[in-house]
This record gives structure tokens, sequence and C-alpha cells, in this order.
């Protein structure tokens, strides 16, 4: 066990990964210098530049020369900067890449680490802002994983390496400093959710940073004499359907969080699945951010930002 930072936490587990297998590298842009948050910082020293391959501006050229390595051989992990510049190279990854062991009957695949930074970062504005999970949650053939914890982003990055499937590895931009506890000889298995925090009286689900908001909410819930139990599901796909629905059936009461957009969010997906499976004693809720842009100023980006108190308060409506 040590004390290791978010984004520390998947350097060293990407360092461990590079050592141990010489065909695992990294490409993108401005890696030479330890990446635009520093989660390459020192590889380039260690590993050298074949490795450690800077790219020019084009993500799309980026993903496909990845993609190729990959069909090829190689485990690649592709550093897009923000989740939003991704975008540039959306037709690789889906029509090329979330594809390829299907359109090739199993011959081929692309075992592909896609490092997609996300979420609110103070004042990036409506560009560097986003949280797009749930579109790659709707490809077949992709992995999206979405850890919130020191101790995840070291056994999440270590698992999406080790993956023969293409991983959507979304880590969120404003958390890179936070530290916890990581246990480097812990496991991590696709589709598992973690419960942050127990309770019989409501479900809250949530993932990435949400998911930090979302246990501190339960934990200001719990000295009011109300159980939250807090499912953190550290990956969309697969997502830990047993876990959720097993929970929500036993509170009765189930709210979902995220800070992307609520209009076709993920959200939607796990109310659709537990109301399907479990019976309920009020209506589940989700919060979500509205359909806007996000803005520059504070005051402003603010008001689109989920927060522990929102989570708090629709608990509580839950629970009266």
């Amino acid at each position: 066990m040590g004390v290791m930072t978010y984004g520390g936490a998947a350097l060293e587990a990407l360092r461990q990964a590079m050592a141990a297998d010489p065909t695992v590298w990294c490409v993108g842009e401005d890696l030479g210098r330890g990446g635009v948050f520093g989660q390459y910082k020192g590889l380039r020293e260690e590993f050298g530049p074949d490795r450690v391959s800077d790219a020019p501006i084009s993500e799309a050229a980026i993903m496909a020369a990845a993609f190729g390595a990959a069909m090829v051989g190689t485990r690649p992990v592709v550093e897009m900067r923000f989740a939003d510049f991704a975008l540039c190279a959306t037709d690789e990854l889906i029509n090329q890449i979330a594809k390829a062991r299907f359109m090739f009957g199993g011959q081929s695949r692309a075992p592909m680490v896609i490092r997609k930074p996300m979420g609110m970062w103070r004042s990036s504005a409506a560009q560097h802002s986003q949280s797009l999970e749930s579109w790659y949650a709707h490809i077949p053939g992709l992995v999206v994983a979405v850890p919130s914890t020191a101790q995840d982003n070291f056994s999440m990055m270590k698992a999406a390496i080790e993956a023969d499937d293409p991983v959507v590895y979304l880590e969120h931009k404003n958390i890179w400093a936070n530290e916890g506890e990581v246990d480097q000889a812990a496991p991590y298995q696709w589709g598992t959710a973690r419960v942050r925090l127990k309770g019989g009286d409501v479900t809250i689900v949530s993932w990435s940073d949400c998911a930090n908001r979302a246990e501190q909410a339960g934990r200001t819930l719990a000295a009011e004499g109300i159980g939250a139990e807090v499912i953190d599901l550290r990956s969309l796909w697969p997502w830990d359907r047993t876990a959720v629905i097993e929970s929500a059936a036993r509170t009765g009461r189930l709210l979902v969080a995220h800070e992307s957009v609520a209009v076709g969010g993920f959200g939607a997906e796990v109310v659709a699945t537990v109301v399907q499976e479990a019976d309920l004693k009020a209506r589940p809720r989700r919060i979500g951010a509205p359909r806007a842009l996000i803005p520059y100023a504070p005051n402003l980006e603010d008001q689109l930002r989920v927060t522990a108190d929102m989570i708090a308060d629709a608990a509580r409506e839950l629970c009266a």
C-alpha cells in the first residue's frame, strides 16, 4: 500500500506495463515533455522515443497509426489530450477499431487503450470540458472505463493495457491531483462496481468524479440518519447490473447522478434497467447537466455542475 495521486497512479501502472511488456508503447501529442497533465512524465527518458512517441497535431492520424500497430501485435496507449479533441478521430475509433474483431472474424484484434481526459476543468469552456462517456457506451466493440480514485486509476489502467479489446479510458481532468491509497496487487475485473458506502434507505449510482461527490453526499446524509448506498460503476461497458439491481431492490429507491448532460446520458440506461428488474418504493431520479454549452465564466460554469449538495437534496426528497 502507498499513497499516490490519481494521475500518478495511472502513470505508475503504465510504467510497470511498459517495463514488463516490450509491445506496450505510447503515442500522442506532447508525450516527450510528459503530457499535458504530466501523465507520461519520465517515460520518454526511461523507455526512449520509439516507445514514447510524439505525434503531429492530427488526432485522426494518431488513432489510425496506433490501430495499424495494434493489428500487427503491439499494445498502443493512445493519448488524445482532451476527450473533446478525440472527436477528430471518431471515424477511426467507431467504424474501424470498434469493429475490427467482428469484421475480421476474430483473426485480428485491436488491443488499444484510448485515453481521453474528460469533464469540467475550471474555465476550460465549451470545447475542453465535455463528458461524452455515453457516446462510447452506445458502440458495440468498445470497453468504457471511468475511474474515479487513485486505486482504480492504477488497477484499471493495468487491466486496460492487458485487454484484447479497445478500451476508451476516460480520466477526469479535475481530479489529477487527488490522493488515495493504492494497493498495487489489487486486481480489477471489468464490469464490477465498487460500493463506496453501505446503506439501506436509498441507492445512489454514479461514476467518474461525480462518484466522489456522491460519496460526500452519502456521508452528509448518514449524519442525518439517512442510509445511502453509494455505488461507483467504474466501467460503463460492461456495467455491473447485478450490483445496482440488487441494491435498488433492497433500498427501494434509486438516484443516478452524472456530470454529463442528462439528455441521452447513461443514467437513463441505469434507471430503465432497474425499473424493468426491481420493484421500487418511489419513482427513480436522475441528475445530470442541462443540455447547454459549458461556459468559460466560473459563476456560469457552476450553474451546470452537479454537486454533492444537489445529490443529497435529491436523495432526501426520495426518502421523504
